[in-house]
């Protein structure tokens, strides 16, 4: 009998560490390969994690709730075959481990809004990639950093922590120069949540997990980028024919709905290559300009939430690429089944807003991207258009398209263009062309 490591796997480029949502065996249990044993939780999605092995789940090493690196063991398990080939390495650490919970530990000061900070510095920990760039951005240095208590696992600095530390922190750099002032001078205000009334017959919803990352995300990134947005209103008749003649065909020949998404995401892939400084990112003072086109489109799950799956190098594939590509990430992504890299990687979003019935939106934007574009309820409107004989009054389908850009990067002019050219590309369309 072999004795194997079950390693917490690589779930997207971005993604270094998992949380431990739930074991769906115990030890003891027989398993097979491939099959699921634990579910785990990223900051982008929950997956099931299947066992690389068939045997018997002979030891679990991370509990629920334990964050773990990626490639790091979560469990062992003992299979038949060779057992000095696959045996995993003696555990070397665990006795310097006993010594560090022996050593004295350092002791932390709680602030009123939860921000703790350690009266020594905990030297030697790790730090993850996203509370790395959180105290980049905040200019917090690494001694500073150091003095942070963690609520991870081994006392580590989760952005939770960061964030309650940096509430605390602001008021702390306003308060200091108070000393030095008069003691007529008006103390700092700490920030405060909004008062809520609760009365009777209210309901109370606890936010499940999904939407607290939502909603904290969409705050991180009204912090992060000044948003402007541009509205331009297109006419996309040929377009509302031309799918009216072929979404039966494509059917029957495909197996798959042709929706106006697709067509959409076509236009602004076209619009991206003639203005692709609308395709980066930024990364301090440094511009970083994307090769890939990568687009994500907002999905709305049963549940409420919204999640946004991403359409790699889409502009490599042709329009019945794009619709199939797109009716599959929408079809798992409400039935829960994507994985973390078709959550990642995303260079520009768009949101079909008028899905919901809304002619358009100011969306928010996808961090680290710097657009995003509503697309509006197509409506039928009186519009003047020109023909051989003059102007005249037609029935025509117009769509708002609302275009929100980082302002620290995009200016109004590209901003502009770009939304101004997705609408040219919709009214360009060719209504006799082939899918």
């Amino acid at each position: 009998m072999a004795l194997v490591e079950l390693l917490m796997p690589k779930m997207g480029e971005s993604i270094m560490e998992a949380t431990v949502l739930t074991w769906l065996k115990q030890e003891g249990d027989t398993i097979e390969q491939d099959e699921s044993v634990l579910e785990v939780a990223t900051d982008k999605v929950d997956t099931e994690v299947p066992s690389t092995h068939a045997g018997v789940l002979k030891e679990i090493l991370a509990q629920d709730g334990d964050v773990v690196e990626v490639g790091k063991p979560i469990a062992v398990i003992a299979t038949d075959g060779d057992e000095g080939s696959s045996a995993p390495a003696p555990k070397k650490e665990a006795a310097p481990a006993q010594e560090e919970k022996k050593a004295e530990p350092a002791t932390a000061t709680a602030s009123a809004n939860g921000a703790v900070k350690l009266e020594e510095p905990a030297s030697g920990r790790f730090y993850s990639p996203l509370v790395k760039n959180i105290a980049k951005e905040e200019g917090i240095p690494m001694a500073e950093l150091e003095t942070i208590a963690g609520s991870g696992k081994e006392g580590r600095v989760t952005k939770k922590d960061m964030l309650a530390y940096l509430e605390n922190r602001g008021s702390q750099l306003v308060a200091k120069p108070a000393a030095s002032q008069p003691q007529t001078a008006a103390p700092a205000r700490e920030p405060q949540r909004a008062n809520v009334s609760i009365n009777a017959g209210d309901e109370i919803i606890e936010m499940d997990r999904m939407r607290k990352m939502i909603s904290q995300r969409m705050v991180d990134s009204k912090r992060i980028a000044p948003h402007v947005t541009s509205f331009v209103e297109a006419d996309v008749t040929n377009i509302v024919h031309w799918r009216n003649r072929n979404k039966n065909s494509f059917k029957e020949r495909e197996g798959d709905n042709l929706t106006f998404t697709p067509i959409f995401i076509e236009a602004v892939v076209k619009a991206i290559k003639d203005y692709p400084m609308i395709n980066v990112q930024v990364d301090g003072d440094n511009i970083i300009k994307k090769k890939d086109i990568n687009i994500g489109m907002a999905v709305a799950l049963p549940s409420g939430n919204l999640i946004v799956p991403v359409i790699k190098n889409a502009d490599q594939l042709n329009l019945t690429g794009l619709a199939k590509k797109v009716n599959d990430l929408a079809r798992r992504a409400r039935d829960n089944k994507l994985g973390a890299d078709e959550l990642s990687g995303g260079t520009f979003t768009i949101s079909n807003v008028g899905s919901f019935g809304n002619v358009m939106g100011t969306p928010i934007i996808m961090q680290p991207q710097v657009g995003i574009l509503a697309l509006g309820a197509i409506v039928k409107k009186p519009a003047v258009i020109e023909t051989p004989q003059g102007d005249a009054i037609a029935i025509r389908h117009k769509m708002f398209l609302s275009h929100s850009y980082d302002h620290r990067v995009v200016d109004g002019s590209l901003g502009g263009m770009v939304v101004r050219r997705v609408a040219d590309y919709l009214e360009q369309f060719d209504a006799k062309r082939d899918i």
